[in-house]
């Protein structure tokens, strides 16, 4: 997920897409917690987009 196309989101969007990142992290963890995840990297991915939206997030409420 690129920075820019969640600059162009505001607040209302970015909070949707942070439950929907938050649901697939969970989602993976129990993937991986069963052996059912091959790619381990995906962990990694969805918490670095959560990090960018809950950044991004604070950033329009400090504005």
């Amino acid at each position: 997920m690129k920075t820019t196309e969640l600059r162009q989101k505001n607040t209302d969007e970015l909070k949707v897409e942070l439950v929907e990142l938050l649901k697939a992290q969970f989602s993976l963890r129990m993937q991986n917690a069963t052996q059912q995840l091959s790619n381990t990297s995906q962990i990694g991915k969805v918490r670095r987009d959560i990090a960018r939206v809950r950044t991004l997030i604070r950033e329009k409420a400090v504005q």
